[in-house]
């Protein structure tokens, strides 16, 4: 059996999976893979390659979908499904290392790291104006809180903030597990929360949910954290809020457009960014790509995987 890598995954995966299968690390472009994907039994990818309807339906051997990572935005699950193709993933593999970056781009907008850096290496000396405010004390407040949110929530504890979540889809065992305070008031969340970090999907639910109305509610002195899902926040609504500072500032790692090459909101130095690299550690993508890896093998073997994406294949 032969399997595509897609996008580059973690070395050790790559060498178990080529003690079985034959395996070919290429990344086509779109029209390429549009080609090439009838000669591949399995695929694996991250989140540079799309995997849609049209791939899927040229598909003519694909038995398993490998998403080295969460998010299967990039595959059309749907479409899979149809074709009785399995698609599995990698859930726990990045939890800490998203977790870790949120929590990094909160302090660092707490205490304007990022400009402190800039101003002092070009020889300035902005001591009085950089003056930054603690986490502790503070209301933290989490539009999600799944696995990753969960762990945010556990390590912000110890710096003395609240937790204050809205998700519908939370059980309250879990939250009380977790001691965060469970909200079904989106509006209060905004109004009260002195940093809002987002850990939730990109549904037809969750897409555009930061809106203007929401962005109008928050504290002029309040910080928004994304490292989840571009799209969620409306970008032309936050560029507002930024540049008139409604709220204080912002950290993004994730783009309703992505690669993010081009964008206002660039412009602002009360935003700090980086290129979807919430996942990006060395640990993270070590475990993503073998237990993907695993899961892909068990799929070609006959034998259950455990992550399934789309579980009603196992019936």
């Amino acid at each position: 059996m032969k399997i595509l890598v897609a996008d580059s995954i973690a070395t050790s995966a790559v060498e178990v999976l080529r003690k079985n299968f034959e395996v070919v690390e290429h990344h086509f472009s779109p029209s390429e893979l549009l080609d090439e994907i009838s000669k591949y039994d399995a695929i694996i990818v991250r989140s540079g390659t799309k995997v849609t309807r049209k791939v899927i339906e040229n598909a003519d051997q694909l038995k398993v979908i490998g998403r080295a990572g969460v998010g299967v935005d990039n595959i059309d699950v749907e479409a899979a499904t149809e074709k009785r193709i399995f698609v599995v993933n990698s859930p726990r593999a990045s939890t800490i290392s998203v977790a870790e970056i949120a929590i990094a781009y909160m302090l660092a907008l707490c205490r304007n790291l990022i400009q402190a850096t800039i101003e002092t290496k070009i020889g300035k000396w902005p001591k009085k104006q950089l003056k930054g405010t603690e986490l502790y004390g503070k209301t933290l407040g989490f539009i999600g809180c799944g696995r990753i949110g969960a762990e945010v929530a556990k390590r912000v504890q110890v710096f003395g903030m609240t937790c204050l979540v809205y998700d519908p889809y939370l059980p309250p065992e879990v939250s009380a597990k977790i001691g965060v305070e469970m909200t079904t008031d989106l509006d209060k969340l905004f109004r009260v929360s002195d940093i809002i970090t987002i850990h939730a999907w990109l549904t037809d639910e969750t897409r555009g949910m930061v809106g203007e109305n929401e962005l109008e509610k928050m504290k002029p002195t309040a910080f928004l954290v994304n490292c989840a899902r571009g799209g969620i926040i409306d970008e032309d609504a936050l560029y507002d809020a930024l540049k008139e500072k409604k709220i204080a500032g912002a950290a993004l790692d994730v783009f309703s457009e992505e690669p993010a090459r081009e964008n206002n909101l660039f412009e602002l130095d009360n935003l700090y960014v980086s290129p979807h690299i919430a996942a990006s550690t060395k640990e993270a993508q070590e475990r993503a790509g073998q237990v993907t890896a695993e899961q892909v093998r068990k799929v070609l073997t006959g034998q259950k995987p455990e992550f399934c994406v789309n579980p009603e294949l196992l019936k």
